[in-house]
Parts: structure tokens; C-alpha cells; sequence
């Protein structure tokens, strides 16, 4: 940014601003950024308000400043007050960041406000700061889902704005630490740039200590330099204003009174009082130039106090300079900010590690919110699933997905609601309760507008149309289309770009089923019981006795279509054995033995690779403290503080009983009346499988219980442990330590707590065990060859950190929440381990999407009906993965490829992958390709961030790294690459559909 320049032209017409980049920095800079004189101490104010998209009221009750009983705030008042006080004096800047209100809010005004707007934009007076559609969480958040969210607010942005509404950086000034992978997402979207308001105490005092609370972050180990490294500040406190300069109505502290004739004149006081406050941060910073940031939550819906009293804060103190004053105070933009730190051209620190877990005192981390409300936090999961279904099949399908049998809808719905969740108060579990209820609506709606895309889109694809049935209770064997149905039909759709099996399981009342796959052949099948856990959970919701079991074969990016039928046979069930305290289990890969006198799994072994390994695996539960004579702090929403290092058994002797048949061995152990699992072995899979319930947790003891499943092991760990970065990049972490400053450990339990959004694992030198999770959890290493997740919790305490209420979710039945989830183990050798847990990572986040019918559909379209479809032309291979593949806009798609692995992971996929573009899709033709940064706004060769000197020990100063001419028959990605093309799509004619129909 500091040798190029930007020219924006202005459509009048309909106040849109279309930006050409020629170049950018210079002019630009000196067209709307303030003058920063040298030899001077530069404060630069930035104006902002902090809008939560939901927390203490809902989404809709924040915009309208409805419920101000709860929070006095109304987003949309705050808008109609910042653009006139803007457009009063050319001098005052503001800045605004949530896209998902400021959408909403832009489609009420009239255009003469957009016009004015625009030209506030135009000039650089106002400006878009992040631009997602939230201010996403980075610890429970899943990058697909961040990725996409961010996309949808930058795309409304470009769409709207053009070039002048393209935010330049990133700004995370409330989520709870900060996350490596979030970092190296941001630098590939092509920001400059990231503040953020929130870090360790400890950390704090450190970098404000030794000058580093700015730096250059590389956050990947993989991707070339400079392309994930990141210029970080750190902002001085959190994201309000120095003490005693906040001039909101929401603010107590004293107007600026100037006139000497009053009796309450206080201009001396407050010119001292601010010099203070600029000569208290300077020393923490290393350039003439300090950033003070002038608001908070919900701040300037009556924007006339804050800029009156700035106005007369800037002059008092820049009138100082003709008594000698060296304080230079201008209203700016953090990416003016950013441009001044940049000019300074100095070399800065490295930081290569992540900011989990955050604490604000000695006994206050921040790491309960890594579980809190498991159940919407796996819901959340699963409706990105389904997004990414809904996305392909209208991608795939074309109009004829969004305009069908079955009406009219689009994926726009979906995608908004979870934009919604990814916020720092949404998936993290931190809101108030009837908040949480309005965020799994949003997601309800979302999913039913979806369903009608899927089953358009379904019906053009097969060539017939059905009347589809989406049974999302399966978990807990409910879905009224199988429970009565004699005969129906299972469709089964893959998103991931290579074949998979799914087994399926479906409630039914018959013994025995014939199941047809899409060519006819026979599929072998099981009917298993229903058991006790799901009965009492289910209670009325469904009748079924028995589940029906089959493994289904569903190609790349596509799917099958499975017939069952009902046959007559005595009601028994036909080749399923009941045994009761089983000691093993086992499949052609695994062999679970259980202890004979507790019934707890004892030892696991990969007998392919012939390792055997001791697990003691169970259940247990730390009690919440409310407050000790160390601290008053509780356990909460937020916090975690158990009150005790050593948790508390829920049994260690559980009752048990094995089904088993051809396709599967399961093993049901009750622990508890409200903690069961299963242990289950599928006849060729690679893992094995603990499914979980947990819930309601009791509370008659007064004891707030955070749950955890331990994994207790004899591997010599040394203190290590590792955890993904929002499902992607594996972090090694060490107890009680890290890596940048002398940590002193106060919370022992709750100090070594890390998010784990998709896996968790612990090795030596020759075995590994990896467990991976179906949602966002907190995790840890307590002691050498041991980690714990923790699955649910059931607090009776607020813990003071504003939300009001204690994590006390009543359920549906108001007894408490009952969560159930999966925990997916593999047991290998290190160097093979990657190979097989990251295909996981990916089928669990992208699993086949179930869809019933009766099977007796009417012939649609012109092409001839079909019960097989793959839209590839061949499966890719398992280090490149289809990340995204959806409808940009008119006859444009958004592709996204990536390379799952890092590059030390494995010897097979840690290489480097070469794919034709013109060749992946046998449905439809794309050309004319362009190359784009990560979020999809702006053309990759047109990405000209700043470059930046960096100091520390071999670190060399990275350069510019030019993107070569596109060539879409060979582009190759390295590990841990993503790259995002849009492009130009063309639909096969029906009559040609036998052509790529399998």
C-alpha cells in the first residue's frame, strides 16, 4: 500500500461506488487520510461503535432498539446519527463493520442518504472495517463457516460499493482470543492489517513491557511468505476509550466545558488529563503514532456529543503546539493508522503461536466458552453441512434449483443465519437464552428455505420428482417417512469431491428389509433395537422399536438413490446377538477389549499396524466453584473454574451390553442416568466410534458440573499435546506454558484449556491417538499421557461477565439440556496418523445429507431418470479438497479449492497437487476463470498489501510474491493452499445429461 494509488469513480445515478485500482496508497492517503506532521507524537482517534450482532437481545431487537429494558441500543438509529455528523465537518471520520446490520439498514434509506453515503465512502470519511457479515468468534468457529461469512458481507459490500467499500483491515476487537488459522485467513483475503482489543493479562503486560503490542504475525507454517503473514496491533484498551473520554449518552464522564466564564469550566483538567492518558500509552508503542479507539457497544446513536466534544478535544490539545506541545491528535481510520505504522518503515517483532487461551485476571479464563451450549454448538455444525449441500445442488442445478416443483427459495436465507452464528456471542454459546433460541430459529428458517433448493435441485438432477421427506432427528431414531413405510426411498448426497460410504440408520418396526442399490444390486442390511438411551431421550417423539442398517456407496459430488421394501419374517431380529458385560469387540482393522469388572474400554489395537495400546476411557465432571478465598470469580457462560484440579467420577463401573451383527458391534454403557455412550465398530471402518448422551445434568446437589470424556493412556507425552486452529492447521501446545512470554499458572485445569474445533490427539515416538469431534469443544492434556474433552455443561452462577444468566439451558422438557455427539478415535503411528485424520476432519464436517421419499416419482424434465450422479468427471484426490463450489451470481460460480494437508504431515499427501480446472466437472462447462483473493472481492493480481520489515533470529524480510498468468489446465496448490476462482458456467442440454450421469 505505500507505492501505488487508487482512482474511484463515482455512478451518480444510483449512488454506487465502482472502484478501478490503477494503483494505491499515496494519493489515496492524502486524499482522505489526516495529515500526521513528523517530529511529532501522532494520536489518532478512530471513532466506532460496537454492534453485536445479537448477545443480550436478539438480532432484530438490537436494530430496532427494541427490549431497552435489557440493553439500551438500537442499531439503526446509530446510522441515521453518524452520516449527518459526518457530512457537518470533513474532518471527523467514523468507521463501521457488521455487515449484516448495515445491509439492512442501507435497503431502508432513501437515495439521497445513499448518495451521501457514497460520497462520505468516496472520500474516506467513512469506512468499512473487517466487512463480515459478523464479527466472528475464532476459537469455536469452523474456517469454512468464517470463510463464508466474510465472503457474504465483502460480496454485498463490492456489489453495493464497489472499490471505495472494500475494507483494507480486519478488526476483531471483542472475540476472545485469537486464533493463527483466523490470521492466515485474513492475510489470503488481502488485508494489510488486524487489531484486536482482547489478549492475556499476562501477555499484555509483557508486550506493553518490551514494545511489541504490534507485530507481524506469520501465521502458517506452510504457506510461502509473506502470503500469510499479518500485521497485528494490539489496541491499548480493548476497544473503549481512554478513561474519562467517552462522551455517549450511554457514558457518565464530564463534557468538555471550554467557556472560562462558566462555573464549571474544565478545559485544563481535561487537556491534562488526556496528555496523561497519550503519555501513559506512548512509551507501550513503538512509532510517533498511537491509535486510541473513541466508543464502544452500541455507541453513537446520538453521534452529536461524541463528535462536538473530539471537535474541541482536537483543538485544545494540537493549540498546544504553539506553547511547544510535540501531541498531534487527528480523527482517523485504523487504516490510516495502519498506513502511518507502515511509512515508519521499521522492522517488527514475529509472533508465530496463537492468543489462547485469554484470561483478564489470575483466575479468570476465558475457555468455558469452548463448550458452552454444546447443542446449538453442533447444530451450528450441521447447518454449515447442509449449507454446503444446499450451495453444490444450487450451484449444480442452476435455476432450475431455485425455481421448481417445489417452489420458489435460494440459499440466501441459510447463509445469513449462519453469518449470524459465526458471532462472538452466537457459537460461542454466550448469549442470553432467549437470544440462542432467536439464533437456532434463524438457522430452523434457513434450513427449510434450503430444503426447497435440495429438493429442486434433486428432482431436475434425477429426472423425476418425488416427494422428498428430510427426517433431522435420525440421531435419535425419529423420522415418521421409515417408522410406517412398508417401501421407501433413501437418496443419499455426497458433497465431498470423493466417493464415500455412509452407513445409514434409519427407525423402522419391521424385523427384516431388502434394500436395492441405484443399479438393482442387493445391499446388505441389519435391524438393530433401538435402545433404552434414545427411548428416553426421544420419549414421544417416535414409536420406532428397531433401526434399520446399510452400508450406501455415494460417488464424488453426487449421489445414490437406495430402495427398501419390507418383508414378512417373524418378528425377531434376524442375525443381530444381545450380550450382556461384553470384554471385546472387534473389525478386520480395530479390537477394543473392556475391562471384565468395571465394563470401560481397557485397551485399543490397530491391527493392521499392530499396535496396542492401555486406554482407560470414561466420564467425569469438574464442580463449577462459585467464588473461594482466592477469588470471587465463578465458573460461567464464559469462564471455566472448576474448584478442584482432580474431576469427579460419574462411575466407574457401568453396566453393559454388545449388539451385534454383520455390519456393526456396538457396545451400550450406561454410566449414569443421564450419561450413557456407545461404542461402536462398523465391519470396514477405520476408527472407532463413541457416541455420546449427556443430559440433563443434575442439579440438586447445588453443584454447577462441567462434563468431560477422559482418555487415560501409558504414552510417555512430555507435557504435549496438539489441537487444531478452526479445523485446519495442527497446533502443538504445552502444559502450563507458552511460547512467548514467562506464564504463571494460576487455574492449573482451566489454564491449559484449548479450543478444539475439530481434533485433539497426544503421541510418542510410535503410537498416536487422535480423537475428533462432530463440534466445537474445549480440550486438554492435564497429565502426561491423558486428554480430556469436555462435553456439556450445567453452571448456577453467572460469572460477571455481562450476559446476566447462568449457563442453565432447561431443554425441552425444562429439566435440563440433553446433548448427544460423536467422538471418533484412531489409533496409529505418527507418521501415518495425518493420512487418516484428515479425510475425518472432512467427512465429518461434510457428511452425506439423508433425503426419504416414497419412491414412486413422476418423470421430470426432458433427461431420462437417473438413480445414480456424480458431477466430476473422476474423484480428486485425497490431498485436494472442494472446499466451495456455489452460486456467485448470474451464470457466475464460486469455486474454491484447497489442499487438506500440511506439508510435514505425511509422506504421501504433503505434495504438492495439479488439477484442470476445465476438466473437474462432467455437469456443466465453466471457463473463463478468474483468480480472486480468499473472500471472492477482488481479482488476485490486482492484491497489493503492504510489505512490512520483520526482526527475529533467521526471519528474513519477506517480499512480494506476484501471482502468475492463471493457466486453469494446470493449477497446482501447495499444502495448506487455498485458491478461489470465479467463474463462468454453462449447462449441459437434458438431452446430453446420459453423458455425465453414472
Amino acid at each position: 500500500m505505500s507505492n501505488v494509488k487508487s482512482r474511484v469513480v463515482v455512478d451518480t445515478g444510483l449512488g454506487q461506488c465502482q472502484g478501478k485500482i490503477e494503483e494505491y496508497g499515496v494519493q489515496l492517503e492524502s486524499r482522505t487520510c489526516p495529515a500526521a506532521p513528523d517530529n511529532f507524537l501522532n494520536v489518532h482517534l478512530i471513532p466506532h461503535t460496537h454492534n453485536d450482532v445479537g448477545w443480550l437481545k436478539t438480532v432484530d431487537q438490537y436494530y430496532y432498539g427494541g427490549l431497552n429494558n435489557i440493553q439500551h441500543a438500537g442499531v439503526q438509529y446509530i446510522l441515521d446519527s453518524v452520516v449527518p455528523q459526518l457530512l457537518a465537518d470533513p474532518k471527523r471520520r467514523f468507521i463501521y463493520v457488521e455487515s449484516a446490520f448495515f445491509w439492512r439498514w442501507w435497503r431502508e434509506q432513501k437515495v439521497p442518504v445513499q448518495k451521501d453515503v457514497v460520497h462520505l465512502l468516496q472520500e474516506g470519511r467513512l469506512e468499512f472495517i473487517n466487512g463480515g457479515w459478523s464479527m466472528n468468534d475464532e476459537a469455536a468457529t469452523h474456517y469454512n463457516a468464517i470463510i463464508d461469512q466474510m465472503t457474504l458481507g465483502l460480496q454485498f459490500l463490492q456489489n453495493v460499493f464497489g472499490e471505495c467499500g472494500r475494507p483494507r483491515v480486519a478488526w476483531h476487537i471483542d472475540p476472545f482470543g485469537h486464533s493463527r488459522e483466523q490470521a492466515s485467513l485474513f492475510a489470503q483475503m488481502g488485508f494489510d492489517g488486524f487489531f484486536f482489543g482482547r489478549l492475556d493479562y499476562q501477555d499484555k503486560v509483557n508486550r506493553e513491557n518490551t514494545q511489541q503490542m504490534e507485530m507481524i504475525w506469520r501465521a502458517s507454517d506452510d504457506l510461502e511468505a509473506p502470503n500469510a503473514d499479518l500485521f497485528t496491533g494490539v489496541l491499548p484498551n480493548g476497544y473503549n476509550p481512554p478513561e474519562g473520554f467517552c462522551w455517549d449518552q450511554l457514558c457518565s464522564d464530564a463534557p468538555i466545558m471550554d467557556d472560562p466564564q462558566m462555573e464549571d469550566y474544565n478545559a485544563d483538567v481535561m487537556l491534562t488529563n488526556f496528555i496523561k492518558a497519550v503519555n501513559a500509552q506512548a512509551p507501550n508503542y513503538r512509532t510517533k503514532h498511537i491509535a486510541m479507539t473513541m466508543g464502544s457497544d452500541f455507541q453513537y446513536e446520538n453521534a452529536i456529543p461524541w463528535f462536538k466534544n473530539m471537535d474541541k478535544l482536537i483543538n485544545l490539545v494540537n493549540a498546544e503546539q504553539s506553547n511547544g506541545s510535540k501531541v498531534n491528535v487527528v480523527y482517523s481510520t485504523p487504516s490510516c493508522y495502519l498506513s502511518a505504522l507502515n511509512r515508519a518503515n521499521l522492522s517488527w517483532p514475529v509472533k508465530m503461536d496463537d492468543f489462547f487461551p485469554y484470561a483478564d485476571g489470575a483466575h479468570m479464563f476465558w475457555t468455558g466458552y469452548f463448550t458452552s451450549r454444546p447443542g446449538f454448538k453442533g447444530y451450528e455444525r450441521l447447518s454449515n453441512n447442509f449449507l454446503q449441500v444446499c450451495n453444490q445442488l444450487e450451484a449444480l442445478a442452476g435455476s432450475a434449483a431455485i425455481h421448481g416443483p417445489y417452489g420458489t427459495s435460494s440459499s440466501l436465507e441459510l447463509r445469513q443465519a449462519m453469518g449470524v452464528a459465526q458471532h462472538h456471542d452466537a457459537v460461542t454459546g454466550t448469549a442470553k437464552q432467549h437470544v440462542n433460541d432467536d439464533y437456532a430459529l434463524r438457522l430452523f428458517k434457513g434450513w427449510k428455505a434450503c430444503q426447497v433448493v435440495v429438493s429442486n435441485a434433486l428432482s431436475s438432477l434425477m429426472g423425476t420428482k418425488e416427494n422428498f421427506a428430510f427426517c433431522n432427528l435420525l440421531n435419535i431414531s425419529v423420522c415418521p417417512s421409515t417408522e410406517a413405510s412398508k417401501t421407501f426411498s433413501v437418496l443419499i448426497y455426497n458433497p465431498l469431491a470423493r466417493a464415500v460410504t455412509q452407513y445409514v440408520r434409519l427407525p423402522v418396526n419391521g424385523t427384516l428389509y431388502a434394500v436395492k442399490g441405484p443399479a438393482g444390486e442387493s445391499i446388505a442390511s441389519e435391524v438393530v433395537p433401538v435402545s433404552k438411551f434414545t427411548k428416553d431421550v426421544r420419549r414421544d417423539k417416535g414409536y420406532a422399536e428397531r433401526e434399520l442398517v446399510f452400508p450406501g456407496q455415494i460417488p464424488a459430488l453426487g449421489f445414490s438413490k437406495f430402495t427398501v421394501e419390507k418383508v414378512s419374517a417373524p418378528e425377531r431380529f434376524l442375525g443381530t446377538k444381545v450380550k450382556k458385560n461384553p470384554t471385546s469387540i472387534e473389525n478386520k482393522f480395530y479390537r477394543v477389549t473392556f475391562d471384565p469388572d468395571t465394563g470401560l474400554i481397557s485397551n485399543i489395537q490397530n491391527l493392521e499396524k499392530q499396535i496396542s495400546l492401555p486406554v482407560n476411557q470414561s466420564y467425569y465432571w469438574y464442580n463449577a466453584s462459585s467464588g473461594n478465598e482466592d477469588s470471587s470469580q465463578t465458573s460461567g457462560a464464559y469462564i471455566f473454574r472448576p474448584n478442584q484440579s482432580e474431576p469427579i467420577s460419574i462411575s466407574q463401573n457401568v453396566r453393559s451390553y454388545l449388539v451385534k451383527n454383520s455390519l456393526v458391534q456396538e457396545v451400550y454403557q450406561n454410566f449414569s442416568a443421564w450419561c450413557s455412550q456407545v461404542v461402536r465398530l462398523y465391519s470396514d471402518q477405520k476408527y472407532l466410534e463413541l457416541e455420546w448422551t449427556v443430559g440433563p445434568i443434575p442439579r440438586r446437589d447445588s453443584n454447577g458440573k462441567e462434563v468431560i470424556s477422559r482418555f487415560d493412556t501409558n504414552l510417555q507425552t512430555d507435557g504435549l499435546f496438539y489441537t487444531d486452529a478452526n479445523g485446519r492447521q495442527i497446533l502443538q501446545r504445552r502444559r502450563n506454558s507458552r511460547d512467548t512470554w514467562a506464564f504463571k499458572q494460576t487455574e492449573p485445569v482451566a489454564g491449559n484449556y484449548y479450543p478444539v474445533n475439530s481434533r485433539i490427539f497426544i503421541k510418542d515416538k510410535n503410537i498416536q491417538l487422535t480423537v475428533l469431534t462432530d463440534r466445537s469443544q474445549g480440550g486438554s492434556s492435564i497429565v502426561d499421557g491423558s486428554m480430556e474433552l469436555m462435553v456439556h455443561r450445567r453452571l448456577l452462577y453467572d460469572d460477571f461477565r455481562g450476559v446476566g444468566e447462568a449457563l442453565l439451558e432447561p431443554g425441552q422438557y425444562m429439566e435440563g439440556l440433553v446433548v448427544r455427539g460423536k467422538h471418533l478415535l484412531v489409533l496409529d503411528t505418527p507418521e501415518a496418523s495425518a493420512n487418516v485424520h484428515r479425510k475425518l476432519a472432512l467427512q465429518q464436517y461434510l457428511s452425506p445429507q439423508i433425503v426419504l421419499s416414497t419412491g414412486q416419482g413422476a418423470p421430470y424434465g426432458k433427461g431420462q431418470p437417473t438413480n445414480r450422479f456424480s458431477a466430476l468427471r473422476a474423484p480428486l484426490p485425497d490431498n485436494l479438497h472442494l472446499l466451495t463450489f456455489a452460486q456467485h451470481e448470474a451464470n457466475k460460480i464460486l469455486l474454491r479449492l484447497e489442499h487438506p494437508f500440511q506439508g510435514h504431515e505425511s509422506g504421501n499427501y504433503s505434495k504438492p497437487v495439479t488439477v484442470n480446472l476445465k476438466e473437474l466437472f462432467s455437469a456443466l462447462t465453466l471457463s473463463n476463470f478468474k483468480e480472486t483473493t480468499l473472500a471472492a472481492n477482488l481479482p488476485k493480481d490486482k492484491m497489493k498489501r503492504m510489505q512490512w520489515k520483520i526482526f527475529q533470529n533467521n526471519l528474513s524480510t519477506p517480499v512480494v510474491v506476484n501471482s502468475p498468468a492463471l493457466d486453469p489446465t494446470s493449477v497446482t496448490l501447495q499444502p495448506m493452499e487455498i485458491r478461489t476462482f470465479l467463474a463462468t458456467v454453462q449447462y449441459r442440454k437434458h438431452a446430453k445429461w446420459g453423458n455425465w450421469r453414472q
